[in-house]
């Protein structure tokens, strides 16, 4: 295979390698889930092993045996040896729904190591969730960090692990422009090794037009992707911001049941992502709004045309969930944080910092209990230097 660039999951599956348990492998089309399974299959560390694309109609036709030991038959006429352990992966499950019945046999009564992959949460809840109830472990994959990214374009890299490692001048030029690439173009792995923008621009479009024409007709029952495409441009321009459903609803001209089916979908299928709030007094704070942030910065900039300032802290948010569980804090007077790392660690966002953010953000954290904090900077500031850049929140 290619020169394999090591991701960020790839420690826990190598792991989960040895495990009965079923590895299932979910996240957004082209974000490497097949590279990575290609990957563990020869870290299996035997030949007794095979790969099924259910892209392939052999492949599904297999797969829909009635008869479950029938598959094991014509498995093992490709020469798989049941008599010892199996490595069985199976690519794009979401094409067949049906099979979950026949893992759940095969698991059951063979001594087989499953590796599936599967592009939407909502097959993943609703079929495997409980008919594999206890035999399964779900990996989710990302578009890459910004550490990955610098990985793929073969560069040396320590990252701060958000420590709030202080400003390095000499680090800052010298990633810069990737930086500011990322934050443009996005990171999935195909537009971070492409070279020219025109190809980056083209791969974020293909990936769109896929999730939209292909993705959605084979695991949901919405036949009108433009009603979808409407309300995910609307949904990308407001980045960053809080979710008022009724208004959405207003501009679309969507029923607002459907947009917050349509928006449960976005979600579950790893386009868009809700941000909850961080309630501590709700008579003072807005609790109820959750805000909405594009879980790639090519996607969002392919969707809508948005301030420099949006970008930024879109793409700071595609590095922080990385960290743990996000959400945000706001006070009804308009003065927030833009987001609370594991309760913890407060974030500020500002393109260019001052000491002004800082004393800010910590008067806020104050009045919530949290005693650490960082303001996020994007390009040097002339006087404030206690900001941690962007590109060093990994």
């Amino acid at each position: 295979m290619a020169e394999y660039k090591e991701r960020h999951i790839y420690s826990g599956l190598k792991e989960h390698l040895s495990k009965k348990h079923i590895t299932i492998i979910t996240g957004l089309r082209r974000t490497g889930k097949t590279t990575i399974v290609k990957k563990l299959m020869d870290d299996f560390g035997s030949k007794n092993a095979a790969y099924f694309d259910l892209e392939r109609i052999d492949n599904r036709e297999l797969f829909s045996e009635k008869n479950y030991d029938n598959i094991i038959t014509a498995l093992s006429s490709r020469g798989l040896n049941f008599k010892k352990k199996v490595l069985v992966a199976i690519d794009e499950v979401q094409l067949l729904p049906g099979i979950v019945s026949a893992v759940k046999y095969l698991y059951d009564n063979y001594s087989i190591k499953f590796i599936v992959t599967g592009s939407s949460s909502y097959y993943i809840k609703n079929l495997f969730s409980e008919s594999l109830a206890g035999r399964k472990k779900v990996f989710e994959l990302n578009t890459l960090n910004f550490r990955e990214y610098l990985i793929f374009k073969d560069l040396e890299y320590k990252a701060a692990e958000i420590t709030g490692r202080k400003f390095i001048p000499a680090e800052y030029e010298r990633l810069k422009k990737h930086y500011e690439d990322f934050i443009r173009y996005g990171s999935f792995p195909e537009v971070v090794l492409s070279k020219s923008i025109s190809d980056k621009k083209d791969i974020v479009n293909d990936i769109l037009n896929s999730y939209l024409n292909i993705d959605i007709k084979n695991i949901s029952d919405i036949r009108d992707q433009k009603n979808l495409h409407i309300l995910l441009k609307m949904l990308a321009s407001r980045a960053g911001t809080r979710l008022d459903y009724s208004k959405i609803a207003s501009l679309t001209g969507i029923s607002r049941p459907s947009v917050y089916n349509y928006i449960d979908l976005l979600e579950n299928t790893f386009i868009i992502t809700r941000l909850p709030v961080l309630a501590k007094n709700p008579d003072r704070e807005i609790v109820k709004a959750s805000k909405i942030f594009i879980n790639d910065n090519g996607l969002l900039n392919q969707l809508a045309e948005v301030s420099s300032g949006v970008q930024f802290e879109n793409a700071v948010y595609n590095q922080l969930k990385f960290y743990g569980k996000l959400k945000y804090y706001s006070l009804k007077t308009g003065k927030e944080i833009d987001f609370i790392l594991n309760d913890k660690t407060a974030i500020e966002v500002k393109e260019t910092a001052d000491v002004n953010d800082q004393h800010q953000l910590k008067h806020l954290c104050e009045k919530i209990g949290i005693k650490k904090s960082i303001v996020a900077g994007r390009y040097p500031s002339p006087k404030f230097k206690d900001f941690v850049w962007g590109g060093d929140l990994g």
